[in-house]
């Protein structure tokens, strides 16, 4: 792990090291460093969500490049995956995407997506952290009459629009059928519902007016409650809440249950093998799956491979193993037939069109997979020693396994992008799992809290 890079790009609180704007000038810079060509001008895309954050950093950003001799092109307020899929559409050398995903407003982040609409390799990453901590950007900058210049890309939302409509059947229509979104005041709250209208759906949209500081507060993809209310008082057949840079979703049922990440993924892997389209029957998601996933792939008859955690693990082993589909528990899902990279609303449109190809209700389609008791605590950390290592989460780990007796598993590890560490507990019921949970988390607590 890098000084500045975690699993998802540099993420911090705004305004502070490292997510202040000399960092993010800095950043603009040593990408467009790296990325310089002879006889080219480098192009980078720059968007954000909607913190009030994304203004100062944008234009950091927007500043490093030009210094550099690079074009910046901003296009604002879009989706993570937008700015991947303007990247890699427009030819860009490379995307900037400000935003700090699901966390609260006052943090914020920078990732980078390559020109193919990837994120960067570790190599590329730590070569750009060496640059920005290095010291030398100053020495690299453009003489005068090469400085670089910035443009507004108008039309990256309907771009992106129009992408997003192309992954939906033709020969499928949403028209007449009832959806309830909660965009969570954050960066799908423009192209999310303009999608689903333009497919015909009767949509109700909530938690869709930003302010810079409400985003991901009490809404979205991490709190649906709002959301499971608007489904039912509306009678809609599913409900979609995307997180605040719109690369998660999650789901509700037409009887306003919370349908997770797994049940999703093991739905649309289900119907991509029922299409002949499942290529190599295989499924990939995280060690943080619910064991109910494993169970339902063998049930279903496709194959579970589970990865670390974090995307950019799980495209890994998608490109290694030659998967199509794959993702996390927490909504984030890459379908690479289609996209480069995880995609809510994209994500939304494959989970409607399996619902209307099956002529199933969402609730009948999610009971494919049984979900264990799970219990997970996140414990905020002082530092983060190899697990392994401490003695005295070792042995609570060791303890709880045993009185599990194979019903269940034990899962402790750091979160990539917070001080936290995350115990995970599985069991045959909700009782044991939460008592288990606790007390593992008692021990992380004591020791490196």
């Amino acid at each position: 792990m890098g000084k500045l890079f975690g699993t998802d790009g540099i993420r911090g609180e705004a305004n502070r090291y490292p997510m202040d704007a000399t960092m993010a000038f800095a950043v603009g810079q040593a990408v467009t460093h790296v990325l310089r060509k002879q006889n080219h001008t480098t192009r980078v895309v720059i968007g954000k969500d909607t913190r009030i954050s994304g203004y100062m950093l944008e234009s950091a950003l927007e500043a490093g490049v030009t210094s550099m001799g690079g074009m910046a092109q901003m296009v604002g307020v879009l989706p993570t995956p937008g700015i991947a899929y303007i990247t890699e559409s427009m030819r860009a050398d490379a995307g900037f995407v400000v935003s700090a995903s699901h966390n609260p407003y006052q943090d914020n982040g920078i990732k980078v997506f390559s020109g193919s609409g990837f994120k960067l390799s570790d190599e590329q990453e730590a070569e750009i952290e060496e640059l920005v901590l290095g010291g030398n950007l100053p020495q690299m900058v453009a003489a005068p009459r090469d400085m670089g210049r910035a443009q507004r890309l108008d039309d990256a939302m309907g771009r992106y629009t129009v992408f997003l409509k192309s992954t939906f059947p033709r020969r499928l229509s949403l028209e007449g059928m009832k959806i309830a979104m909660d965009v969570g005041n954050g960066a799908t709250y423009k192209v999310g519902p303009a999608v689903f209208r333009e497919l015909g759906a009767d949509l109700t949209v909530i938690h869709n007016a930003p302010n810079g500081l409400n985003i991901n507060d009490d809404c979205g993809s991490q709190h649906t409650q709002d959301l499971r209310r608007a489904v039912l008082e509306t009678g809609s057949a599913i409900g979609l809440a995307f997180d605040g840079d719109g690369d998660r979703l999650i789901a509700v049922d037409e009887r306003g249950n919370e349908i997770t990440g797994d049940q999703i993924l093991v739905v649309c892997a289900n119907q991509l093998k029922q299409e002949g389209l499942l290529s190599n029957d295989l499924l990939v998601s995280t060690v943080m799956s619910n064991l109910g996933l494993t169970i339902a792939c063998q049930k279903l008859g496709f194959k579970h491979h589970a990865s670390k955690v974090g995307d950019r693990y799980v495209l890994e082993d998608m490109q290694r193993m030659e998967a199509v589909i794959g993702g996390e528990d927490s909504g984030h899902m890459i379908f690479l037939r289609k996209h480069t990279t995880g995609d809510g609303i994209l994500t939304a449109l494959q989970l409607v069109a399996a619902m209307l190809k099956s002529g199933r209700s969402l609730s009948e389609l999610a009971s494919l997979m049984d979900v264990y008791p799970q219990k997970l605590i996140n414990v905020t950390v002082a530092r983060k020693p190899e697990v392994s290592t401490v003695p005295e989460i070792v042995a609570a780990i060791e303890k709880v396994e045993a009185e599990l007796k194979g019903e269940g598993r034990v899962l402790v590890r750091y979160s990539g992008t917070q001080n936290m560490c995350r115990v995970m507990v599985e069991g045959p019921t909700v009782e044991l799992t939460e008592r288990y949970a606790r007390e593992v988390a008692d021990v992380v607590q004591a020791t490196i809290g």
